[in-house]
Order: C-alpha cells, then structure tokens, then sequence
C-alpha cells in the first residue's frame, strides 16, 4: 500500500505569558491511500491540532507535512489554500454550511473554485447527494435540514473534488446515535467502495473500531499504533 501522506516530526508549541506549551512533540506516521486512519485520545491530547496541521490549516512550529512529494509548508499561503481544495476535504463536528445557500450550492462551491464549469458541478453534486440519500433536499437550506443531513451535505460537499484525502474532525460528535451510525456507515462506504483516504479524529469507539489503524495520541505524542482485524 501506498503512502499518500507523510508526518514527519511535527511539533507545535504556543507561547503563554512566560511559558512554552508543547502541544505536539515529534509525530511522525505515514498515511496509505485507500487506508481509513483514526486518530484516538483523551481530550486535549493534540489531535484536532495535529488534523489541522496535516490539512494545511495551522502551520507547526517545525516539521514536514509531505503530499505528493511536496512539503506542503514550503509553499506560501495562496498555493496552500489551492492544494487544500484539489486534493483535501475537510468534514468538521458542526458542518459550517452556508446558511443563505441550498445543499446543491453549498456542494458545488468548492468545484466552482477549482475552475469545474457550473453545469458540471451541478451534476456532479446531484449525483453525490443523490447517493447519500439526499435527493429530495437538494434545494433545501441547512436551517431546513436536519442534523444527520446537513453532515451527509458537508460529506458531499467533502468530496466533489475527489479529495487525495478527506480530514474528519469529530464528524458525529453532535449526532444523535441513529444518525452517527448513518454517517459511520457512509465513511465506511465511501472508503471501502471507492477507495477514498480518511484521516479521522474521534472519540466514538464505534467509528474508531472501523479503521484500518487507530493512532493514540496523549499529551502530544503518540503512544500506540495498532491495526484493527477486518
């Protein structure tokens, strides 16, 4: 298997007042493509930190993110935001959907900024929330939809640009357990029927037991790899 991602000793510290926080002290890993990768730990431990890091969001202190034999950080701030939307999907625990917009219109804005001609986005979009179960909704607004549905759009709209990987920051961590089991299932789908990458945060040991490996982070370092039996 492949590595699509390579972490190699990051660290991020904060200055407070007169002292220094380590948040993340010498990670280093790999992620295989196809591969689903859960990212487990006690809250606090440096995981959303670290998830922030590996898309391109927060700079560390020192080290190498590296997709597609690049360093992503030795690129400045505009080429960092174009790799984040033609090879990365981003899926948060609260969906960040535009309230004014419908599900298809939040879905096709990240295709319209990656130059995707408008009709083709549309279909595209409509195909992928189709598939998700969303047919009906598609011209429905967030404040229209419920939760489980409003992730299930963040999904699609994850997606479109058929990402090299997907980061998922707690992404049924304010679902009810009916639609967190809908949303596991869907990951689990998505990766397992189309090879898609996930990088996932989580605390829910459900979704965690589905990855192919579950990385545990405490107090900023990693104390254990272990493989799940499929």
């Amino acid at each position: 298997m492949n590595n699509i991602m390579i972490v190699r000793e990051i660290r991020k510290s904060f200055i407070t007042g007169k002292n220094q926080l380590n948040v993340l002290k010498n990670i280093n890993f790999e992620v295989n493509k196809g591969e689903l990768l859960m990212l487990v730990g006690p809250s606090g431990a440096g995981k959303s930190t670290l998830l922030s890091i590996m898309g391109g969001i927060s700079r560390p202190t020192t080290g190498k993110i590296i997709l597609d034999d690049t360093d992503i950080y030795n690129l400045d701030d505009d080429k960092i935001a174009s790799l984040r939307n033609k090879k990365m999907g981003f899926i948060f625990q609260f969906h960040h959907l535009l309230p004014e917009f419908s599900a298809l219109e939040n879905v096709i804005i990240p295709a319209l900024i990656n130059d995707m001609r408008k009709r083709d986005a549309i279909e595209k979009a409509k195909k992928i929330l189709i598939t998700l179960g969303l047919g009906g909704r598609l011209n429905h607004r967030p404040s229209e939809l419920s939760g489980g549905e409003q992730q299930r759009v963040a999904i699609a709209r994850a997606i479109i640009n058929d990402p090299d990987i997907v980061f998922a920051d707690e992404p049924t961590g304010n679902l009810d357990k009916q639609n967190a089991e809908l949303i596991h299932k869907i990951i689990v789908d998505l990766n397992k029927n189309f090879h898609q990458t996930f990088v996932i945060v989580t605390h829910n040991e459900k979704l965690a037991s589905f990855g192919d490996r579950v990385i545990y982070i405490d107090d900023g370092e990693i104390k254990d790899i272990k493989k799940n039996k499929q």
